[in-house]
């Protein structure tokens, strides 16, 4: 049975530029372990940190941050403030130019548009879809991440846009690899759909301040953190590879030593 995944919401700092932040600590292994505080961190892009959040940030020890986002997220956000003494390394989990010209259509909210590319189930396929290709595609960077945490890249901060697919694979992958629960796993990507933790759409300068409830509709798959999503992530590693062992040794090139490293650094 599933231990039951202790809250994080009361000790989240009130970040004011940063959305999506928390410690991915207390989640319970199959062995009875957890992962330990103060290791592991998730959020959005750090672009717009204002001097208060950076402040906490440089409060965490952190070694390594993880951005997931590509040349388009960063054009359009801006780069991640820089905290001192802390490594910032850019990994896109996908092409530069991917899906530059659909979430332009976003910004703008051309309605007809958004209708043809995302009615009748498209959105959420196009979601599942990203999240099977992270999986097959980006072993290597997944490779990388985890043997520079097996060696000293921790404590880590991984971060995408929203904090919710590219991190959110990423931070599943990585606690696959050290055993924690896949029910936990689940638990913690699905906290990313509190409305506090929501990624802020931009605007186009020629589109409507507020959009219409049935763009919010149209567009609700792809902000939200969705079970069949993570689902469909761990459906390809046992379809590619088998089992997740064979994918963390044989996809990742994870050695058993480089696990238990692993598992010295995140878990108690």
């Amino acid at each position: 049975m599933t231990q039951q995944v202790p809250s994080t919401e009361l000790s989240e700092p009130d970040l004011a530029g940063v959305r999506n932040f928390r410690d991915v600590s207390g989640l319970p292994t199959v062995d009875g372990r957890r992962v330990r505080q103060g290791r592991l961190f998730r959020s959005g892009h750090l672009a717009h940190a204002t001097a208060a959040d950076a402040a906490f940030l440089s409060t965490l020890g952190l070694h390594t941050i993880y951005d997931f986002r590509n040349a388009a997220d960063q054009r359009l956000e801006g780069p991640d403030v820089e905290l001192p003494g802390v490594r910032n390394v850019n990994l896109p989990l996908t092409d530069p130019a991917h899906g530059a010209e659909f979430w332009k259509m976003v910004r703008d909210g051309d309605l007809d548009q958004l209708r043809a590319a995302l009615s009748d189930g498209q959105a959420a396929g196009r979601m599942s879809d990203t999240y099977r290709e992270i999986i097959k595609d980006r072993t290597a960077e997944h490779s990388r991440i985890l043997h520079e945490m097996a060696a000293d890249s921790v404590p880590a901060l991984m971060h995408c846009a929203a904090g919710k697919d590219r991190a959110g694979l990423s931070i599943a992958v990585t606690l696959l690899a050290v055993g924690v629960e896949r029910d936990a796993i689940e638990a913690d990507y699905l906290e990313s759909n509190a409305i506090h933790r929501r990624y802020k759409v931009r605007r186009g300068d020629n589109s409507p301040s507020a959009m219409p409830p049935e763009v919010m509709q149209l567009l609700s798959p792809l902000f939200e953190a969705r079970a069949e999503y993570l689902a469909a992530a761990f459906e390809t590693i046992e379809q590619t590879w088998g089992d997740t062992d064979t994918y963390l040794a044989e996809g990742l090139e994870l050695a058993p030593e480089t696990r238990e490293r692993l598992r010295e650094h995140l878990l108690d």
